[in-house]
């Protein structure tokens, strides 16, 4: 705990963004780098590998727990036992490192205490930051967040010469010290005035009064089942699996107007819906104003940048680039320039606000769109490039142009866009309100890519580019209310700690 006579560098708010998430990074490069990695080295066959990302679905469902974290807050202690846990699970990795049925169980706490740990984690930087420091952090954040996964990929390189054992002994030793510094050290959380709240059986027992909030629960719910459902795939083996769904949704929300009828409730009986422990913050946050475009903005504001993102690789295989050329300047040069473009962006949104960087920034990131599909348009790519042709000097130069700049202005618009979800979040509930508009972008993110390879497919790379940019736009029809939010979050002073 940090005092006015500490040392300078503990009380720097930007010094824990980065240790923060670093130790949030960290322990997802250990999921999807060191784990695959050890078990195809054992011989584990690769549908079973492949099985095991179906245990990352803890990452995109913790908007389901978040609650509870906010619930009893002390966020760093959170962070500490999460990590503490993490590292004791890797210690047993390290003795029981034989592929076996107790892995996927293993696994699974190892996603769960992780995607905990982001939930801590942001509620935490949250309510540590102002208005006017969230661009800057976040593009810290983006930078850290890199180098912990990178710190996974250090101590897989670490196995080729300790073996497995010391590999994960080094893993729960970093994860150990983080979550410890940022116990002891990093400032406390600050304090808010509790809310009264309903009990879990009572919210329910309200909820079912109130059919309109019952539906949009109703609602919430068959969304997340079909997050579930799209990484598991289990309706392939469930006859009418959908359709039986709907109708038990229906049934429920018609029992729900049932009750409402009979017991003659009036709509002043709303006001306790928004306290209940499980579904209230998301009830509150669809009751302000503005929400819907606002929603609608998060879905959309990146849709030209995440639409074309699954499309580069594809693009530079079929254009004649190697494995190692496409590795080394779109992956590993492409990751330092969007970290740049990450703490310029977060620069530019401290100084110039965060409104005006959403709009300006986000024109950087749409144009740099436009860079790839003149260059699909100039070089040969599919069926043009011959086996065994090199790609020309120019070719090279011309890619790798486009790549530098992609890869700088979406960090650009990533900073920005992170501040303004930070900027319109009730600190009081900031860890649920959060991961809630977080997996909102994820799903966007999601199904942009989903449709991405139908639209290269049709349209060719060039057009499929030059459409992406045109995508970037429908977002900015919804900016003032975007703005909107933003003022209505800045004068609702009971949001702000006591």
């Amino acid at each position: 705990m940090t005092n006015n006579d500490g040392p300078t560098l503990l009380k720097s708010k930007m010094f824990w963004v980065g240790i923060l998430y670093f130790a949030e990074g960290f322990p997802l490069g250990v999921f999807y780098d060191v784990f695959p990695v050890q078990f195809r080295q054992q011989g584990v066959e690769l549908w079973k590998i492949g099985f095991m990302s179906l245990l990352g679905l803890a990452w995109t469902l913790k908007f389901l727990w978040a609650p509870a974290v906010d619930h009893y807050r002390h966020h760093r202690r959170w962070i500490f036992y999460t990590e503490a846990l993490m590292g004791l699970v890797l210690i047993l990795f390290s003795f029981y490192a034989t592929f076996g049925a107790w892995v996927w169980f293993g696994i699974g706490v190892f996603t769960l205490l992780s995607a905990t740990n982001d939930i801590a984690i942001d509620g935490y930087t949250i309510e540590m930051l102002n208005k006017r420091e969230m661009g800057l952090a976040n593009g810290l954040r983006i930078g850290f967040y890199r180098v912990g996964m990178l710190a996974a990929g250090f101590i897989l390189i670490l196995s080729d010469y300790i073996g497995w054992h010391g590999t994960y002994l080094c893993g729960a030793l970093l994860l150990a010290l983080s979550g410890t510094v940022i116990l002891l050290f990093a400032p406390r959380e600050q304090h808010f005035v509790r809310e009264k709240t309903l009990g879990l059986s009572q919210e329910l027992k309200t909820l079912v009064r109130h059919p309109l909030a019952f539906g949009t629960i109703i609602i919430f719910l068959l969304g997340v089942l079909w997050l579930v459902e799209s990484k598991t795939k289990w309706s392939d083996n469930v006859d009418h699996f959908w359709q039986y769904s709907v109708l038990v949704a229906l049934i429920l929300f018609s029992v729900s107007i049932f009750i409402h009828k009979r017991k003659n409730i009036t709509p002043d009986n709303n006001a306790d819906i928004t306290r209940g422990p499980m579904f209230g913050t998301l009830l509150d946050m669809l009751r302000r104003p503005y929400i819907i475009p606002v929603i609608i903005f998060i879905l959309i504001f990146k849709l030209g940048d995440a639409s074309m993102g699954f499309m580069v690789k594809p693009f530079w295989v079929d254009a004649g680039f190697s494995a190692s050329q496409i590795g080394f300047v779109s992956v590993n040069l492409g990751l330092v320039l969007s970290i740049a473009g990450g703490i310029a962006g977060g620069w530019f949104t401290d100084r110039m606000g965060i409104f005006k960087a959403l709009w300006i920034l986000g024109l950087f990131q749409a144009f740099s769109n436009l860079g790839y599909a003149w260059v699909a348009g100039v070089l040969p790519h599919g069926s043009v490039v011959q086996e065994g042709v090199g790609v020309l000097w120019e070719q090279r130069m011309l890619m790798y142009g486009a790549s530098a700049i992609e890869s700088f202005t979406g960090g650009l618009g990533t900073a920005a866009f992170l501040a303004f979800l930070m900027a319109i979040v009730n600190k009081q509930h900031s860890a649920t309100e959060y991961a809630l508009l977080s997996s909102i972008f994820a799903l966007s993110r999601s199904v942009a890519g989903w449709a991405s390879g139908f639209g290269a497919e049709f349209m060719g790379y060039s057009g499929y580019f030059l459409l992406t940019f045109f995508l970037s736009f429908p977002a900015y029809l919804f900016l003032p209310w975007a703005r909107k939010m933003m003022d209505y979050a800045e004068s609702r002073k009971e949001w702000h700690q006591e």
